[in-house]
């Protein structure tokens, strides 16, 4: 039907200008998926209304079909009732002729309303078709479009993330980490100076002191070399 290749051509042309305008494709796609949601609602009515259509065609065109029958039948007797001397075959014949009207009435408008039966069947499948693949449609771009929100989402946020990145060196926090770490780096090496000047303060007291202990030791030594040449004895 034209309304479905309209619709379709509808959806496609919303979602080529939101590309193509680079406007945001998920509101645009969430705003075309609800007009088509109410088109497939509409479609929907229309193609239920067609079936009605066809049904009640069907109907009256049985019923015409059956009268039909039935006055046909109705001039079959009448006349085997002439035939019988039951009627005066002149009344009978009146009564045939206008059953076979009838008859023929009832038939030509059977005839016509058969024809209506099947176009209505063939615009009412084809309705259905059109209907199923627009839902089937539906289902696959609604499915996209939880894909698309996905997407937009990790995407926002890598971009948020990149952006807060490409602008780390901008806001100079790059820089004051490398003076933080040479002021750091300074302050550990003067820790370290300190302590090697301590150890080198503490190793000369233990030479000086090594070198006063020696020095006494000698003296003691030249001492009693002088006393035992004169003869003097140590104290007890």
């Amino acid at each position: 039907m034209n309304i479905f290749k309209r619709l379709f051509r509808i959806g496609q042309a919303e979602i080529h200008a939101a590309v193509e305008k680079m406007e945001d494709p998920v509101k645009m796609t969430e705003q075309g998926l609800r007009e088509l949601r109410q088109d497939l609602v509409d479609a929907t009515e229309a193609y239920a209304k067609v079936k009605a259509l066809a049904i009640r065609t069907e109907n009256e065109q049985a019923n015409c079909q059956k009268e039909s029958l039935n006055y046909g039948e109705k001039a079959i007797l009448i006349m085997q009732k002439a035939q019988a001397g039951q009627v005066d075959l002149v009344k009978a014949e009146e009564l045939a002729r206008e059953a076979l009207s009838l008859r023929r009435k009832f038939y030509t408008e059977s005839e016509a309303l058969s024809t209506q039966v099947v176009a209505l069947q063939q615009s009412s499948a084809e309705m259905l078709r059109n209907t199923e693949i627009l839902r089937d449609n539906m289902d696959k771009w609604e499915k996209e479009l939880r894909t698309l929100k996905a997407r937009a989402k990790v995407s926002k946020a890598t971009e948020q993330v990149n952006k807060q990145l490409a602008q780390l060196d901008n806001n100079g926090t790059i820089a004051m980490l490398e003076r933080m770490k040479a002021k750091v780096e300074d302050q550990e090496a003067l820790a370290k100076a300190y302590g090697e000047i301590a150890r080198e303060k503490n190793t000369l007291k233990d030479e000086l002191d090594t070198l006063l202990k020696d020095d006494a030791l000698s003296i003691e030594k030249d001492l009693k070399a002088i006393k035992e040449k004169l003869g003097i004895a140590d104290n007890p």
